[in-house]
């Protein structure tokens, strides 16, 4: 049968449902898939020629009081149906990870021209029955992951965005620290299940690690002292001899700032090297060093929170993706992905970004 010839038509479904958070899929008819959540609600796609329609529809309880559907996210074209019911299950699933109780319940479905096979786009992620999943980081790199100078926690967007994976795939994560020059060797000598601290996916690391797929795309921007005025890009810091660069060896910026800005030579004294990315902000602010790269996300982190004290300046200086790190062949990169792909489906992410980059302010 074609799109077009599609005939509207009404189902009901009563039957009594235990909502136990399995994330289980119910077909209520014929190529009809439902995710089950927690509270009560079931996805739904209805289809009309040339539209698509996702929803989560909030279940009434037995007592007949009706449903009340929710628009999640919609669509123009059958070509876009993939990515409208990958939507759809994330948010299924993110209403299942906010919590529920046991109800019954009765089930009305009123598409106006078609219920459209959904099955494959609205897979689960896997349960890894509370497995203990130990992850490494340095605590170093805010707004990503850092100890909060007045809390003293460790906190930031890559501890939050752990924190909601471990719930979606049932796993226990727990921390430790390291160094980020030993962080690497260390996961792809199996000594932890992860690393996180903003790690740049590149072919030369994937030869001792497996990257997960990339959860944050960045730019290398340059930061400089707000009362900056000898240099406002890339090519005037390098036509000045006198002009400084502080550096974390073996990072992205450091690599982008020898090659891209500088003449390639990783010996060069131009770029002072220091043990960790604060130290070489510390000496950018001290006068030690006059420009310090850092991607875009951070970068503006570390501006925002300096009170004038710090700037941005000149054109990014390039696009890197952010991924986990795993030791080679870890069963655990498919089910972070799993996480990943919903966590950017249902808007957690975008959330994750605002509320690190736009409204945390350090230290206050």
């Amino acid at each position: 049968m074609g799109w077009e010839s599609l005939n509207p038509f009404r189902i009901t479904y009563h039957a009594p449902f235990v909502l136990n958070g399995g994330g289980i899929a119910i077909t209520i008819s014929n190529r009809v898939i439902l995710p089950r959540t927690r509270n009560g609600k079931y996805g739904i796609v209805s289809a009309t020629p040339g539209h698509v329609a996702t929803r989560v529809v909030e279940i009434a309880p037995a007592n007949g009081d009706g449903a009340r559907a929710v628009t999640a996210g919609e669509s123009n074209g059958l070509r876009n149906f993939l990515a409208a019911t990958a939507r759809l299950g994330a948010v299924c699933r993110r209403a299942r990870d906010r919590g529920g109780s046991k109800m019954k319940s009765a089930l009305t479905i009123i598409a106006s021209a078609g219920i459209i096979w959904a099955e494959a786009a609205l897979a689960d992620v896997p349960d890894l029955g509370g497995r203990e999943v130990v992850v490494v980081t340095e605590n170093a790199y805010p707004p990503l992951q850092f100890v909060d100078p007045k809390s003293g926690e460790a906190v930031g967007w890559e501890y939050d965005a752990m924190e909601v994976i471990g719930k979606r795939l049932n796993a226990m994560i727990v921390y430790e620290n390291i160094s980020w020059d030993a962080m690497i060797a260390a996961v792809s000598e199996d000594q932890y299940d992860m690393g996180m601290t903003g790690i740049t996916i590149r072919e030369d690391r994937m030869e001792k690690v497996d990257f997960s797929d990339p959860y944050m795309l960045s730019q290398m921007m340059m930061i400089v002292a707000g009362d900056e005025s000898r240099f406002s890009e890339a090519k005037s810091f390098a036509a000045d001899p006198d002009l400084l660069a502080g550096a974390q060896p073996g990072t992205t910026p450091f690599y982008v700032t020898i090659y891209d800005i500088l003449d390639g030579d990783e010996a060069n004294p131009r770029v002072i090297q220091f043990e960790t990315f604060g130290a070489a902000l510390q000496a950018l602010r001290t006068g030690d060093v006059d420009l310090v790269l850092s991607d875009s996300t951070a970068a503006n982190g570390y501006v925002s929170a300096s009170e004038g004290k710090l700037k941005i300046v000149g054109d990014p200086l390039g696009t890197e993706e952010f991924g986990f790190i795993f030791p080679k062949g870890s069963d655990l990169v498919g089910p972070i992905n799993a996480a990943i792909a919903e966590l950017k489906a249902d808007g957690t992410l975008d959330e994750l970004n605002t509320r690190w980059f736009l409204e945390y302010k350090m230290g206050q």
